[in-house]
């Protein structure tokens, strides 16, 4: 019984281990997320270990997060630019809507279609990232894939934001330690759905 609980094969203790990698990553996401303009490739290289550790796929996780890293580094920075980019616009139009324009017919019709746009923008920056960490494609291609998945497998993309939601409420309301976890958390969470999407693709 004690040589089965000290097993490093025992599913609790591979439960744990998998959690001690998100914590590990979390770290390295935040050190190499420092510059800013690099999150894109840190987001990318947490993807590529979360993934794997969800498909039960044994690595090590500095090396994995570093290659991954480096070798994403261009294209990933070049998507979270633009994303970064096209996500303060929507914001600026939304908040001069809602704080600064004039009460009208209009000004609600403008309201509900950025709020649409927003909604878009994050369910295509839910998937743009893992996509990047996972299939080889130009810039412009993995950006349409993360518009074109997130549109077919909606209620999966809805299902993401929802316990992405879920996880940044209790982290900040209710259950403080699932901090130090992190956005890695959240990342190795939807990496269960995304693997599940991903197969019908590979």
């Amino acid at each position: 019984m004690l040589s089965g609980l000290f097993n490093y094969d025992n599913p609790v203790w591979r439960f744990i281990g998998k959690f001690w990698d998100v914590l590990i990553v979390n770290i390295l996401w935040g050190i190499c997320s420092v510059p800013v303009f690099t999150i894109g490739a840190s987001t990318t290289a947490m993807y590529y270990v979360t993934l794997r550790l969800a498909r039960d796929e044994d690595g090590y996780t500095f090396r994995s997060f570093f290659k991954s890293f480096k070798e994403n580094f261009k294209q990933s920075t070049v998507i979270w630019l633009f994303f970064l980019l096209t996500g303060v616009l929507l914001a600026f139009d939304v908040y001069y809507f809602v704080r600064m324009a004039e009460p009208s017919s209009l000004r609600t019709v403008m309201i509900s279609v950025f709020v649409a746009m927003i909604f878009v923008w994050s369910a295509m920056f839910t998937y743009v990232f893992p996509l990047q960490s996972r299939f080889y494609n130009p810039v412009k291609r993995t950006i349409f894939n993360s518009f074109f998945m997130s549109v077919r497998h909606v209620f999966s993309t809805i299902g993401m934001l929802v316990i992405d939601g879920v996880i940044v409420f209790l982290a900040f309301s209710y259950i403080p330690q699932l901090l130090i976890f992190g956005v890695a958390l959240i990342a190795f969470f939807n990496s269960y759905l995304f693997n599940h999407i991903f197969k019908r693709y590979i």
